[in-house]
C-alpha cells in the first residue's frame, strides 16, 4: 500500500480507500470478508456515504475492535431513515442520524465530518442559518468529531467553503469525464477544477476523490464519452496525479473488488498511463501540463512533472512549494530544450518554453 501525508491533520493516508455506495447490496458475511481484507492489505480510508443503512452495520462488526486503525468520512446530512440513502440539511434529523450512525459503527468518534453534499450557495447558506453547521462545529469542539470535512461537485461552492477556513478534507468528484465538460457532475471548466485541486494543494486540504469512474461510465466504450472506455487503473492514476488528492474512493462489493483495486500497485507504468486523454481534452485545456509524466524520461534528467506542478502551485500561493523545487535534483534551468517533451505530450504543452518561465521564476 502507498500512502500520502495530510499537510493538516498530519494523518497518513492509503492512497486507495473504499467507497460504499454499494455494498450494502450484499450479506453481512460478504461485506465484512471484503472490509477485512482491504485492512488487511493497508487500505485505511473509507467514506460513509452509503446507498444503504445497512453498510454501518457491517462497519462496526468488521472494525469495532480495529477502530484505531481505520480513517472515517460520516457525513452530517446524509439520511437513512428510510433504510437507504436520503438528504437533508435538517439540524435534528442530522443529530438523529449521526446518533444513530455512531452507534451502528460500534464508535464514538469521526474523524472526518462532512458538511454533506452541498452544491449550491442557498444551501451553504440554509447549512449555516439553521444550526446544521454549528452542531457539526459544536460536535468538533467535543473531540467527538476530530476534523471538518465538506463534499460538493461543484468548484464554486467549493471554494465558497473553503473561504470560511473551517474545512480540512474535500470529497470531490474527480475524473476524466467530469474534468473535461461530459456527465451529470461536470460542474466548471478545466481550468476552474484545476486551480481548485490546486488551491486545496496550496492551502493543506485533503482531497479524496469520489466517482474516479464517473459511475462506471467511463470503463465502458458503448457509455465512455470519449467512445473509448479507460481502465479503472487509468482512472486511479488520473485521480491522484492530481495536486491535493489523497486518496481515490472507487465504491466496492466483494472481495474480489478489493483484489482488483490492490491490483493496481503492481500494474506496469503502461497500464496506469492516461496519455491517450490528451486526443479527447476540450480547447481550454489543451496546453496545460495535468503532471502525467506521459513525457518521461527526460534526456536531461528532469522530472517535468513535478516542476509543472510545484510552479503552478506556487502560482497558487503555496509558500512550501519554491523549497520543494528548490530540493529537486534538476531544474528547470538544466533544460537543454531537446524537444523530446514537446513532442511526447499529449496535451499538446509546449514544455521547452514553460521551462524557461519557470526557470526564471524560482531563479533556477
Amino acid at each position: 500500500m502507498e500512502y500520502r501525508l495530510h499537510k493538516k491533520t498530519g494523518d497518513r493516508i492509503s492512497v486507495i480507500g473504499l467507497g460504499t455506495s454499494y455494498i450494502a447490496e450484499v450479506s453481512e458475511k460478504e461485506a465484512v470478508e471484503a472490509l477485512l481484507l482491504a485492512h488487511e492489505n493497508g487500505i485505511n480510508y473509507a467514506d460513509l456515504a452509503t446507498a444503504g443503512a445497512k453498510t454501518f452495520a457491517y462497519y462496526g462488526k468488521a472494525f469495532s475492535g480495529l477502530r484505531k486503525d481505520m480513517f472515517y468520512q460520516v457525513h452530517f446530512g446524509a439520511n437513512y431513515e428510510t433504510g437507504e440513502y436520503g438528504w437533508t440539511t435538517n439540524p435534528d434529523k442530522i443529530k438523529g442520524q449521526v446518533d444513530w450512525m455512531l452507534r451502528s459503527l460500534q464508535t464514538d468518534y469521526v474523524d472526518y465530518g462532512f458538511i454533506h453534499c452541498l452544491d449550491a450557495a442557498k444551501d451553504w447558506k440554509s447549512y449555516k442559518a439553521n444550526g446544521a453547521l454549528e452542531y457539526l462545529l459544536d460536535m468538533k469542539r467535543q473531540g467527538v468529531v476530530r476534523h471538518i470535512g465538506l463534499s460538493t461537485h461543484t468548484p464554486e461552492l467549493a471554494n465558497l467553503v473553503l473561504d470560511a477556513g473551517i474545512v480540512e478534507q474535500l470529497m470531490f468528484s474527480i475524473n476524466p469525464g467530469y474534468d473535461y465538460h461530459h456527465g451529470d457532475y461536470a460542474n466548471g471548466s478545466a481550468d476552474e477544477r484545476m486551480n481548485l485541486y490546486r488551491r486545496c494543494e496550496a492551502e493543506g486540504v485533503g482531497i479524496s476523490v469520489m466517482k474516479p469512474f464517473s459511475g462506471g461510465q467511463l470503463l465502458d466504450a458503448k457509455t465512455s464519452p470519449f467512445k473509448r472506455a479507460l481502465t479503472k487503473y487509468q482512472c486511479i492514476q488520473y485521480a491522484l496525479d492530481k495536486p491535493g488528492v489523497l486518496t481515490v474512493l472507487p465504491g466496492i462489493r466483494s472481495a474480489a473488488d478489493v483484489r482488483e483495486l490492490l491490483g493496481f500497485f503492481d500494474a506496469a507504468p503502461e497500464e496506469r498511463d492516461y496519455g491517450v486523454l490528451g486526443t479527447f481534452t476540450p480547447r481550454d485545456a489543451v496546453g496545460n501540463c495535468v503532471y502525467c509524466n506521459h513525457c518521461q524520461p527526460c534526456p536531461a534528467g528532469l522530472h517535468v512533472g513535478l516542476i509543472n506542478k510545484y510552479y503552478d502551485l506556487s502560482l497558487a500561493g503555496d509558500t512550501m512549494a519554491a523549497d520543494h523545487y528548490a530540493k529537486l535534483e534538476k531544474h528547470a534551468s538544466d533544460c537543454m530544450d531537446c524537444g523530446h517533451c514537446d513532442n511526447r505530450c499529449p496535451f499538446r504543452v509546449k514544455q521547452s518554453e514553460r521551462m524557461k518561465r519557470i526557470a526564471e521564476h524560482f531563479g533556477k
